[in-house]
C-alpha cells in the first residue's frame, strides 16, 4: 500500500489513489492529509482534492476538531446494495435448479462487466460428470451465448465501445468481427435468446436468454450449456423457450 505511484494524472490512477486512501482509513480508523500523502508517496494537495471528492460522495468524512478523516456512512450504503444483488441472485436458484433438473445441464446466471461476461452463479445437473464451475469467472462477451444477450440490446455506440480491442478465435465458430456480431446480435433481439456452439470451446454449446429488471432492461442472462452430443440442435428450440420462460420469473437489482 506504501508503493510510489508513477508521476501520471490519469484518470485510472486517481482512481486508484481514491481507493488507496479508503484503504488506509480502513486500516487506521483515522488518518490526516498529511499521513495519507506520506504513505502513497505523492503531494498533499492531491490528496485533499481526493478526499474532498470522497467527502462530497459520503464515503469519507471528517472528524471534527482534528483535521482528519476517516471512512463515511456513504459505504454502508453501497455495501448495502452489493447486499441486495448477492439476496437476488440467491433467490434465483431454485428456478436454475429447476432447469438444471430439467434438462440435466449446467445452468449459469451471469452479468456484464465492463467488456467480459462475469459469471455470479452456476447449478450443476444430474448429467454432469466434471465438478468445473463458472462462478468468479470472465469470459469474452462475443464468444459466449451469455455475451451475445447481455450486449444485444445495448445502443449500438454501447456495443462498439465493448467489442473485443482483440478478435481472439477461441474455437472453430468463434465470431471474428464486428459486422457478423452485428448481424448475430440482430438475431438475438429478433429471437429473444442466443447459441454459442463450438464459439468458446469445441464441442461446448451453450443458449441463454436475457433477464431483465423492472425498467425492462437487461441486468443479466441465464443460460443451459453442456457438450455438444447431448446438445443436439433438435433440443434448441425447446430450452431456448423454458430459458426464456425461467427468464421471465426472475427479478435481480443488478
Amino acid at each position: 500500500m506504501g508503493n510510489k505511484p508513477a508521476n501520471s494524472t490519469s484518470p485510472v490512477q486517481s482512481v486508484d489513489r481514491a481507493l488507496n486512501i479508503l484503504e488506509i482509513l480502513a486500516e487506521r480508523t483515522e488518518a490526516g492529509v498529511t499521513e495519507i500523502a506520506e504513505i502513497i508517496g505523492v503531494h498533499k494537495s492531491t490528496i485533499s482534492r481526493l478526499i474532498d471528492a470522497l467527502v462530497r460522495r459520503g464515503l469519507v468524512e471528517q472528524v471534527s476538531d482534528r483535521g482528519k478523516f476517516r471512512l463515511g456512512i456513504g459505504l454502508i450504503r453501497l455495501a448495502g446494495s452489493a447486499s441486495a444483488q448477492l439476496d437476488s441472485v440467491i433467490q434465483a436458484r431454485p428456478i436454475a435448479k429447476d432447469l438444471a433438473n430439467k434438462f440435466g445441464e449446467t445452468v449459469n446466471i451471469a452479468t456484464l462487466d465492463g467488456t467480459e461476461v462475469l459469471y455470479l452463479d452456476q447449478v450443476v445437473g444430474p448429467n454432469t460428470l466434471s465438478m468445473r464451475t463458472w462462478v468468479g469467472k470472465r469470459v469474452p462477451a462475443h464468444a459466449t451465448a451469455t455475451g451475445k444477450v447481455l450486449t444485444a440490446w445495448l445502443p449500438e455506440s454501447i456495443r462498439i465501445e465493448v467489442r473485443p480491442k482483440k478478435w481472439t478465435k477461441f474455437a472453430k465458430n468463434t465470431i471474428t468481427d464486428f459486422k457478423s456480431l452485428e448481424a448475430e446480435l440482430a438475431e438475438v433481439r429478433k429471437n429473444g435468446f442466443a447459441i454459442a456452439a463450438a464459439e468458446l470451446e469445441e464441442e461446448l454449446v451453450a443458449i441463454a436468454a436475457p433477464i431483465r429488471n423492472n425498467h425492462k432492461e437487461v441486468v443479466a442472462a441465464i443460460a443451459i450449456s453442456g457438450p455438444a452430443f447431448r446438445l443436439a440442435k433438435k433440443e434448441y428450440p425447446i430450452i431456448s423457450q423454458a430459458l426464456i420462460v425461467a427468464a421471465e420469473k426472475i427479478h435481480l437489482n443488478l
